[in-house]
């Protein structure tokens, strides 16, 4: 594809905004295309595209990668992006593309790569591009792929008649219902030989038993490099031969009677499955006894080991030439932590495209930064999305609310204790095969060590288990230096010993000199290939279970306040420090000026939107805690509503209720059905329990029913949707302004109360949006009419955005780089100075309000002012002139944020406007619509 010449060859626009969208076969290049312009008047200057490479069929999200040398035919293929690329051109946009270096999906045949492991083992030339243990302990496993596609037991689904072998010309597969797999010509020798008895010719039959004789000696797959290159050229020759003998009919007739046969006898065709380089297995075995590595716990995706320099060149080529083109800008890395070591790859990457712009998808921890010898201009802003939620939260209220939520729950335990917990579930769980190959490299190691060779695998599998639950991070980034050792930064080295310490306060049982001996192979302070091979696969293990505990279990059983249940957040904690919020947006400009900044993304859990109404609940947890027993016995007294077996799932369905209301009966039972399956703790997706589901439906149904139920928390509703879409500016602004390239979600320059996906995958109306910046009403005026009379449409908030995405591409150099682009908060005095939060970014001054709810309750702003640097400013969100020490009381009297910008050559004022509109109070809220609430 060559870069449109609009564009010109390998020009490269800056990036000072992005607009994600999600492609699938309902939006595809085309429909991309037609938003550029709208994108171009928006004010972006980049499409950030899901993954484009050729998925599965039908998929939904592009994550499932089946071949990385193709542009996804279902989004409309090489010709669709190319023209997808012309519009970008015209419209002046650039590209960032999600990319997924650590896995493919290998269900079905699209995936060739995968497919000839199946049918050649150890001797596909791709063997070595997946992460499989062809050296498995379990003899059964040895140099085959187990595949845990069964409905049930092997045996019975053999003896049951569901599996078959189908000729398909010169080829033969096994059938398992819509499932196929490619059988070994090699092990077709006796097969071959059944058929050659049938047939009369002599000449015919001689040819088919010498055919025969020939796959029989075939070399073994697993051989020396030289015998597996043979045995693929002697493959080759007996599938051409046999392809040449199926002319012939008898031959065809021949082989199709045999095969008839062979499925009608379990032995026969147990024989030849037997023979193949994969085991087809129970779906409940992939637990305990899978021998390749996942992404987490999905036997569909496969990962590769990209680590290898022509894996990495095969999965990249097309992407690398995209870069060097200028069709692409930029890459994001998916699941980089997924990677056994990715510095080396993103070196790898930065060497291959030296002016790339790449973002890594990256889950920080409080206090957690990226290694600094990353070649990246930062992650993708999750971390920010956790900053910008403390600083607008009530510290005080969240405290209140957690002890509403104990009382009212009898949930005591804390989140902490709760995520080790669950750890410890996934460990035994879906991540059992995982940890099970760590504990057998390590009593390889421990063999060798005479203080160490007596320990069983179950105290080796203690200490492991204990070690990865302890651990406050996602991964360490151990590595090899030049001199070809494990190298330990100090971060990694306090992280490791810290979480060793703490699994030895928490298991006294566990031998010291064992855990010692994993610290030490762990921070790659024991030599040896399998010490190093243990430390850097424990990196990849203590990722997924981080993620398969705390995101996708723990966030849906700690419940006090669902905005808190973000990825890259902290449910247990709430800093709403100003001070440590103006100091991470000064690291961010110093460290990070071109990291990606989100509020919503396709992974978080609720939009920006739902969680900003939600966190409005904080303000008022007495109010809520009250709200819920008055819902709950509302519920009670409805004929014929069933209650959940727990408190906590009614929590959780009262919070998702107000958040996302509207909302219909569908998507809330959807949701509700998804976060109780999470949970695990009633209900599972391997061990769904349908009495538990049913009444949990039901609950919900009769929890948005017309009645007094759904009154109760509609009257919520009408409190928390003023302020909260209040706060919902608010984040939005900070996130236009900060330091970093902010990221517009699909759809979210609207009010947009999506759930997680696939909720946040519906389809985004963009004629809607085009009208609504066509009709004019998308301007100062129109703001705060919208905003005065309720704004259910979103106009203010798209005003906002466009308003400050304008101003970047205006400005650049404010929002970039460089001692211009500086963040210097501004501090505000009077008696509502805590709700302020003012920073001066270039030379523009952004004001937000913090607990806007608590701040109308006080009495407003009253007497607090900030103080403006010199000059006269132009509010490009509210309108008016400014100047001085301004109070807050008049410039956010219409509108609950304020985008302030020098006029050049005006007169300076008296710190009041030119024309002051009217406008409503900042909060937007009324005292009758709080009333309702309590």
């Amino acid at each position: 594809m060559t870069p449109d010449a609009t564009r010109g060859p390998a020009v490269r626009r800056e990036p000072l905004a992005t607009y994600r969208v999600q492609l699938h076969g309902g939006f595809t290049f085309d429909a991309a295309a037609g938003v550029a312009g709208y994108l171009e008047d928006l004010g972006v200057t980049h499409l950030y595209l899901s993954p484009i490479l050729q998925a599965s069929p039908g998929s939904t999200h592009g994550y499932d990668v089946v071949d990385h040398g193709t542009v996804n035919e279902e989004l409309g293929g090489a010709a669709g992006y190319e023209r997808l690329g012309a519009a970008l051109g015209a419209a002046r946009l650039g590209q960032l593309l999600d990319i997924v270096p650590n896995h493919m999906a290998i269900a079905g045949a699209g995936n060739r790569w995968w497919w000839d492991v199946l049918r050649s083992g150890p001797s596909s030339r791709y063997a070595r591009y997946f992460d499989v243990d062809w050296e498995s302990h379990e003899a059964p496993l040895r140099n085959a792929v187990l595949l845990p596609v069964l409905a049930d037991h092997y045996g019975r689904e053999l003896e049951a008649g569901n599996l078959t072998i189908a000729g398909e010309g010169g080829d033969f597969l096994l059938r398992y219902f819509q499932h196929a797999y490619p059988v070994d010509p090699a092990s077709l020798g006796p097969l071959l030989t059944a058929a050659a008895a049938r047939i009369d010719d002599e000449q015919t039959r001689v040819d088919l038993e010498r055919l025969a004789v020939g796959a029989d000696r075939i070399p073994p797959a697993s051989g020396a490099p030289e015998e597996q290159a043979q045995r693929r050229r002697q493959v080759d020759e007996l599938t051409e031969r046999l392809h040449h003998l199926l002319a012939d009919g008898a031959v065809s007739r021949a082989l199709d009677e045999e095969v008839e046969r062979w499925n009608a006898d379990p032995d026969r065709l147990d024989g030849l499955l037997g023979a193949q380089h994969y085991r087809l297995a129970w779906w409940r075995s992939a637990g305990e006894n899978l021998d390749y590595r996942r992404f987490f716990d999905i036997s569909d995706l496969a990962a590769i080991r990209v680590e290898e320099p022509e894996v990495f060149a095969d999965s990249h080529r097309l992407v690398l030439r995209w870069l060097r083109e200028g069709v692409l800008d930029g890459v994001r890395i998916d699941h980089i932590d997924g990677l056994l070591d990715p510095r080396r790859y993103l070196s790898r990457l930065a060497e291959a495209a030296p002016d790339a712009w790449i973002l890594v998808e990256k889950i920080l921890e409080a206090g957690e930064a990226l290694p600094p010898d990353w070649p990246v201009a930062g992650t993708t802003g999750y971390d920010w999305l956790a900053r910008v939620g403390d600083v607008l939260g009530s510290r005080a209220g969240w405290e209140r609310l957690v002890a509403a939520y104990e009382a009212w729950t009898g949930e005591t335990e804390r989140f902490d204790e709760l995520a080790h917990t669950a750890k410890h579930e996934v460990m035994d769980g879906p991540l059992a095969t995982d940890l099970t190959r760590l504990v057998g490299r390590l009593a390889t190691i421990c063999e060798r060590h005479r203080r160490h060779r007596d320990h069983t695998r179950r105290d080796l599998r203690d200490a492991l288990a204990e070690v990865a639950a302890a651990f406050p991070v996602y991964r360490t980034y151990v590595t090899h230096g030049p001199d070809g050792r494990l190298r330990a930064s100090e971060r990694d080295a306090a992280v490791v010993e810290g979480a060793v310490r703490t699994a030895a306060m928490r298991r006294p049982d566990l031998d010291e000199d064992l855990l010692g001996l994993v610290r030490d192979i762990l921070l790659g302070r024991m030599p040896g290939r399998e010490e190093a091979d243990v430390a850097m696969r424990f990196q990849q293990f203590t990722g997924p279970v981080m993620a398969k505990a705390v995101e996708d279990t723990t966030f849906y059983r700690y419940l006090p306040l669902l905005s808190r249940n973000e990825v890259g957040g902290d449910p247990g904690r709430l800093d709403d420090g100003l001070d440590a919020f103006h100091d991470s947006c000064r690291r961010a400009h110093a460290e990070a000026p071109a990291a990606l900044l989100a509020l919503s993304t396709h992974d978080t859990k609720r939009s920006e939107d739902v969680r900003a109404r939600i966190s409005v609940l904080a303000e008022m947890p007495d109010e809520w805690a009250a709200a819920v027993e008055r819902w709950w016995d509302a519920i009670q007294g409805q004929p014929g509503a069933e209650l959940p077996p727990d408190r906590n799932t009614a929590w959780l369905i009262a919070q998702t209720v107000v958040g996302a209301w509207p909302l219909d009966e569908e998507r809330a039972t959807l949701y509700v059905e998804k976060a109780t399956r999470e949970a695990k703790r009633h209900t599972s997706w391997t061990d769904p329990d349908p009495v538990y589901d049913q009444a949990a439906a039901s609950f919900v149904r009769a929890a948005i029913a017309p009645g007094p139920a759904r009154d109760v928390l509609e009257s919520v509703v009408r409190v928390v949707t003023p302020p909260g879409r209040a706060v919902s500016l608010s984040q939005k602004l900070l996130t236009l302004v900060a330091p970093g390239v902010p990221d517009v979600y699909q759809g979210s320059e609207l009010w947009d109360l999506s759930l997680v996906d696939p909720d946040n995958r519906r389809p985004v109306d963009y004629a809607l949006r085009r009208r609504l910046l066509a009709s004019g009403r998308v301007s100062v005026a129109g703001a705060l009419a919208a905003w005065q009379s309720g704004d259910d449409e979103g106009i203010t908030k798209l005003h906002l955005v466009r308003s400050a995405l304008r101003l970047r591409a205006e400005r650049p150099a404010w929002f970039q780089a460089g001692e211009e682009g500086a963040w210097d908060p501004l501090v505000a005095s009077g008696p509502a100075a805590a709700h302020a939060i003012a920073a001066r970014r270039g030379r523009a001054v952004a004001v937000a309000t913090r607990w806007p709810l608590t701040l109308l309750r006080e009495g407003g702003w009253r007497d607090t002012n900030v103080e403006l640097p010199a000059g006269v400013y132009e509010d490009r969100l509210g309108g008016g002139r400014w100047s001085g020490p301004v109070a807050l009381a008049e410039l956010l009297a219409g509108l609950p944020v304020a985008l302030l910008v020098p006029v050049s050559g005006a007169g300076a004022g008296a710190g009041a406007p030119d024309a002051q509109p009217s406008r409503p109070p900042a909060g937007g809220g009324t005292e009758d619509q709080e009333r309702e609430a309590s």
